[in-house]
């Protein structure tokens, strides 16, 4: 008996629901293209925050890095100076030089090339530049060469438009006489901090920079990684692994200056002549960067198989062997992105080591971990302060410091844990 052929109705309810399906399957596309396009839109946005600040302190950081230069020619060779190499090699060559006659040098060879107003406005510390250069090169004091010196940092507002009509007439008439401009500043990569942002440089805040994240890394990834290890391998799973836990989680979210009142506290008090050290300044910012590298570092321990862990004791190895020949290699690589996390908030925290004394004016680099220093973001943050126009574009050309910096040591990370990294 042969089936019977289905009914006007079975075919047109068949229909309505192949229409309704359809309908609810381009529903469920239409929703699906809205999520990619606001995705992308959300992507595209945060390129576009991110393109327009660094555009923005580019911009505003060329000035930072140029500094408004007085053209003065020079014949060193009937100064009267002398210098040999032996002395130029000793401590105190500057002092000799300046015993000698040569800021009395620079000063009449600036009033015969600017006029008496012109080399008024020359830097006070102009011949110590030119000092330093002849510490390095004492043949110099034989030729005659033109230097460019810093101006003052009136003379540099007004060479930009701003100032007294005075200078600002003046600042024409040397840039039509050619003999003042704007120029690279190599020395701003070389100096430390000064009252005068035409002598202002970045090395010292940059090196305290070096010091205290040394101190920081040595203590917290150690420490952070043991602590991980222990925690998540041989703590027993009672009450008080679960306190600590907790404790660690919420140590991760305490504001940062808490652990600056902590550094005051503890570290000042077991180290009171090491105020505004990297050393102080690591240990504290340490304490800030452990918790994160523990959990992330519990975590990345976390994801490696058990078959790791199992197959290393069939073959005979110790449970000392595993964790550290086995899993500890294969969680390197998570562990370091906890760190380069931890790393880059301390980096650019500011809070903590305030309270701890690192706001000082420091005008010599630190010579090791106990010297006096400051960190770029508290260098930063005192120049942001200043209403001179010469310390807001320094302001700008430290950030871009900063930022580089911070790609550079995150670069860094970022190597080492893709080669550490690996697959099974």
């Amino acid at each position: 008996m042969s089936p019977s052929a289905p009914s006007s109705d079975q075919n047109s309810g068949f229909a309505g629901r192949k229409a309704a399906f359809e309908a609810r399957l381009q529903k469920r596309y239409a929703q699906e293209r809205r999520f990619k396009l606001a995705g992308l839109t959300a992507i595209l946005f945060s390129v576009a925050i991110l393109a327009f600040l660094l555009g923005t302190m580019t911009f505003n950081g060329i000035g930072g890095f140029q500094r408004t230069e007085l053209a003065v020619q020079m014949d060193l060779s009937q100064s009267g100076i002398t210098a040999d190499p032996a002395t130029m090699a000793e401590p105190d060559a500057l002092q000799r030089l300046e015993t000698q006659g040569l800021p009395s040098v620079i000063e009449f060879y600036a009033e015969q090339a600017l006029g008496a107003e012109g080399a008024a406005e020359v830097s006070g510390n102009a011949w110590r530049e030119v000092g330093e250069q002849i510490i390095a090169d004492p043949s110099i004091l034989r030729q005659e060469n033109t230097y460019w010196l810093a101006s003052s940092p009136d003379l540099a507002a007004a060479y930009e438009g701003e100032g007294t009509p005075e200078l600002i007439a003046l600042a024409e008439r040397l840039d039509t006489a050619g003999t003042i401009d704007k120029n690279f500043d190599f020395g701003f990569l070389q100096r430390a901090d000064a009252t005068d942002p035409q002598a202002a440089g970045i090395w010292g805040a940059l090196k305290g920079s070096m010091l205290t994240m040394i101190v920081t890394l040595l203590m917290a990834f150690p420490i952070g990684v043991m602590a991980a290890l222990y925690l998540e391998e041989y703590a027993p799973k009672n009450r008080w692994t679960d306190v600590i836990e907790v404790s660690i989680n919420n140590l991760a979210a305490v504001p940062s200056i808490i652990f600056g009142l902590l550094g005051l506290a503890v570290f000042l008090w077991i180290f009171p002549n090491y105020r505004s050290a990297p050393l102080i300044g690591g240990m504290t910012l340490a304490l800030m960067t452990m918790p994160v590298i523990v959990i992330s570092g519990r975590n990345a321990i976390k994801a490696v198989p058990p078959s790791i862990r199992d197959g290393a004791l069939a073959v005979g190895a110790s449970p000392v062997q595993v964790v550290f020949h086995h899993v500890l290699p294969l969680a390197l690589p998570g562990i370091l992105t906890g760190t380069i996390i931890g790393m880059a908030r301390a980096l650019g925290e500011t809070a903590p080591l305030l309270m701890i004394g690192m706001r000082a004016f420091v005008a010599t680099p630190p010579d090791g971990f106990t010297s006096p220093a400051t960190v770029l973001p508290v260098q930063i943050y005192l120049w942001s302060d200043e209403i001179d126009r010469g310390f807001v574009e320094r302001t700008s050309a430290a950030i871009i410091v900063l930022l580089l910096f911070l790609l550079l040591m995150n670069g860094l990370a970022i190597y080492l844990r893709n080669k550490f990294e690996k697959k099974w």
